[in-house]
């Protein structure tokens, strides 16, 4: 077990430095052609498959060959129903973070975040205009309200934020063409309450 963990663990680091370090500040593209929704569709399709959106945002159970999407949950976020695990706050004060078991919530410094829901239901973006989506991936807003708290880690908004106009549009088309999932999110922790 504590293999899994230190192994996860170092995953993550990994990913993160790569993340950062591929951070790019030039402002997005946009395309000068009209594309029609299918098309959106498929595109979005495509990249919430190459970028991961499922590895936090879909609910997994062990299988046979590691961890596997619930279908009737894809794309749902952390199950409110699940019941949250205690967490040793040691282990986090020595510079460690440790991610759920289907990678749907983690915990750091910052507390303990939930992946949110991204299907089309009305309790994740159904309601959400694009503009919100284009907020929330291009400035880390919560809900892609003004106002609204910063997007916890592990969510990498600051790597997509660099992505074409076209690109986060199709995600959005995508998403919203999703089966619904009716499940409202915890709210995150923060790390005194842990």
């Amino acid at each position: 077990m504590r293999k899994t963990i230190l192994s996860l663990t170092l995953i993550t680091a990994a990913v993160a430095i790569m993340v950062i370090s591929c951070n790019n500040n030039e402002p997005a593209r946009t395309s000068a052609t009209a594309i029609s929704n299918d098309s959106l569709i498929k595109r979005g399709s495509y990249l919430v498959n190459a970028i991961g959106c499922d590895d936090c945002h879909s609910p997994k159970i062990m299988g046979s060959h590691g961890p596997e999407i619930i279908p009737e949950l894809r794309f749902g976020g952390y199950p409110a129903k699940r019941p949250v695990a205690k967490v040793d706050t040691n282990v986090i004060k020595n510079g460690w973070v440790m991610l759920g078991p289907d990678l749907t919530n983690a915990v750091g410094p910052w507390g303990m975040s939930f992946a949110g829901n991204i299907s089309s239901d009305e309790t994740g973006i159904g309601t959400w205009s694009e503009k919100q989506f284009f907020k929330a991936l291009r400035e880390g807003k919560f809900k892609g309200l003004d106002g609204s708290r910063d997007l916890l880690p592990p969510m990498p908004w600051f790597v997509y934020k660099n992505m074409t106009d076209d690109d986060i549009r199709s995600i959005f088309a995508y998403l919203k063409s999703t089966k619904p999932v009716n499940n409202i999110v915890p709210a995150p922790k923060m790390f005194p309450d842990l």
